[in-house]
């Protein structure tokens, strides 16, 4: 069933799914906006493909049919509701999507909650093997996921950097919701390198949370969280030409991912 600002208010109090702050639910209600999200996972029928938080079905009524789709929502009067409309054409998943296994999918897309979005984009990242990812989050968030320097730059954009590419699709004002969010949403898709090592780029995020706990101190003085050798931490800047008075914030995601590889795989 497509869901717009015509029939929203009807749908909620009918069938009495009220969005809930806890969940940080916002409907989406700009068909157009939805189909276009969708038409970004480029879907065909072998794709298995997980829509987390699916709500009222804003996304899911522009899949169906289209794909073998799982859809995740932890909220069961959500999975209720579409239940009435898409009956065995979906596949229902009442749990917190952190705790199934998002392996099996090779196209994920989801409005994800904006109180767990750096969270949850870091499991994904971490736990699942698709090939591309449609997600919408906070215009706020997407800036600290992407920024590869400066105050908002962190672990997460240096893993989204290093395990594929990512690009802005489209910005969705408050009013394209119900309830209106107080910010501007954005989409993004995100693609894997079919190339990268995961397990290495891993290893380069637990490193980066470690050298981003203590933002304002030099890299060097953080390298001493990471590696108790002072010789080996001098020998590896020196290599890489890096400064050790530098801030984790002025260090770019292929740095990292060389120094990395210098502490952990050098002979």
């Amino acid at each position: 069933m497509e869901i717009n600002r015509t029939n929203i208010n009807e749908l909620v109090n009918k069938c009495n799914v009220r969005p809930d702050k806890d969940y940080g639910q916002n409907f989406l209600i700009e068909p157009l906006i939805s189909e276009r999200i969708v038409a970004a996972l480029e879907l065909n029928k072998e794709d298995k493909v997980l829509e987390i938080g699916p709500g009222l079905g804003s996304l899911t009524h522009f899949m169906v049919g289209k794909c073998d789709l799982d859809v995740c929502d932890i909220d069961s009067r959500m999975i209720d509701f579409l239940k009435i409309f898409y009956k065995e054409d979906v596949n229902y998943i009442l749990n917190d999507v952190r705790k199934i296994d998002v392996s099996k999918y090779n196209k994920i897309i989801g409005n994800l909650p904006y109180n767990i979005t750096t969270e949850l984009v870091a499991f994904l990242l971490l736990n699942s093997e698709a090939s591309k990812m449609v997600l919408m989050c906070q215009s706020e968030a997407f800036a600290r996921f992407f920024e590869i320097s400066g105050e908002k730059y962190g672990p997460l954009g240096v893993m989204l950097h290093l395990l594929g590419e990512s690009k802005k699709l489209l910005t969705v004002k408050p009013g394209s919701f119900y309830p209106a969010p107080k910010c501007d949403s954005c989409v993004f898709v995100f693609s894997y390198r079919p190339v990268c090592d995961r397990e290495i780029i891993l290893g380069v995020y637990k490193m980066c949370k470690t050298l981003f706990l203590n933002r304002r101190k030099t890299i060097f003085n953080n390298l001493k969280n990471y590696s108790n050798d002072v010789d080996k931490i001098n020998e590896v800047l020196n290599k890489l030409g890096i400064e050790g008075n530098k801030r984790p914030e002025n260090i770019s995601p292929n740095e990292y991912l060389e120094m990395y590889r210098l502490f952990n795989l050098s002979k």
